[in-house]
């Protein structure tokens, strides 16, 4: 029965995420121009990190190559994650404000299906494409490329996106207080990303610990990274501990999943 009610809402989610693709296509000039500028807005992002190790050649013993793997990891994860929580990041604006979320509830599938193929937006096609080119770059460039990298890099990748996609599931868990999607929350979404293009070590202690422990950040970009280029942790953490850290991210995505799963549960319809 478990195994039957999966492939459904696995079919449900494929037929959804299909309509919401040929809907954006149906403009193909329109998502050419997005998708044109979305890879040269973060590319020129990309250009001020690149001007800073032009300028003084290596930081602290981090060259471009190795800044470069860590930029590639977080802008192509959390392109994931924006191609797949559209439906999250609009939650409190498109349902709960105006009671749309109701009819999700009479509908006889999960809500997490439903919001996650609310769109499955094509536009971060363009910071996709960018960061890959980056982190293919950086690893060419990198002195010490493990040849276990090839299986490390798409595992932190993937952790990257679960945390990212953890991060839009808790803002909409929150706008059940809310009711609109609080502004500081960017900064775990937005501002992690920019965290994440940089080394740990150029942070204070406090905000070490709340990017691995609290927002897996640095397990599931920076560790991964070092272990991938066989590169020491000015830290001391061990190096082998970046092939098993991005599993953090699948984590955190699980605690935001109960946290919302326990808001529906809580949640009472304004009636309107």
């Amino acid at each position: 029965m478990t195994h039957s009610r999966t492939l459904s809402a696995l079919g449900l989610y494929r037929r959804m995420a299909g309509a919401s693709i040929v809907a954006q296509l149906r403009y193909p000039g329109t998502f050419a121009i997005q998708a044109i500028g979305n890879f040269i807005t973060t590319l020129l992002g990309f250009f001020g990190i690149w001007s800073l190790f032009r300028r003084f050649g290596s930081i602290a013993g981090w060259d471009i190559g190795t800044v470069a793997v860590l930029y590639g990891l977080v802008n192509v994860a959390f392109a994931v994650a924006e191609t797949l929580g559209r439906g999250f990041e609009v939650f409190g604006g498109e349902y709960v404000r105006t009671g749309s979320f109701d009819r999700l509830l009479l509908r006889p599938r999960s809500t997490l299906i439903l919001l996650l193929g609310h769109e499955l937006r094509l536009r971060p096609i363009g910071r996709f494409l960018q960061g890959a080119f980056v982190l293919i770059a950086g690893l060419w460039l990198a002195p010490h490329v493990q040849w276990s990298a090839v299986l490390v890099l798409p595992l932190a990748i993937a952790g990257g996106a679960a945390m990212f996609l953890g991060v839009l599931i808790g803002q909409a868990a929150l706008c059940f207080i809310t009711v609109e999607g609080l502004e500081v929350v960017n900064v775990l979404t937005y501002g992690g990303v920019e965290a994440g293009q940089y080394p740990l070590t150029m942070f204070g202690r406090w905000l070490r610990r709340f990017i691995t422990f609290v927002l897996p950040l640095a397990a599931v970009c920076y560790y991964p990274a070092l272990f991938s280029l066989n590169h020491p942790d000015p830290l001391g953490v061990p190096t082998w501990i970046g092939a098993l850290s991005p599993i953090a991210g699948f984590a955190f995505l699980g605690v935001m999943v109960l946290i919302w799963h326990r808001a529906v549960a809580g949640y009472v319809s304004s009636g309107s």
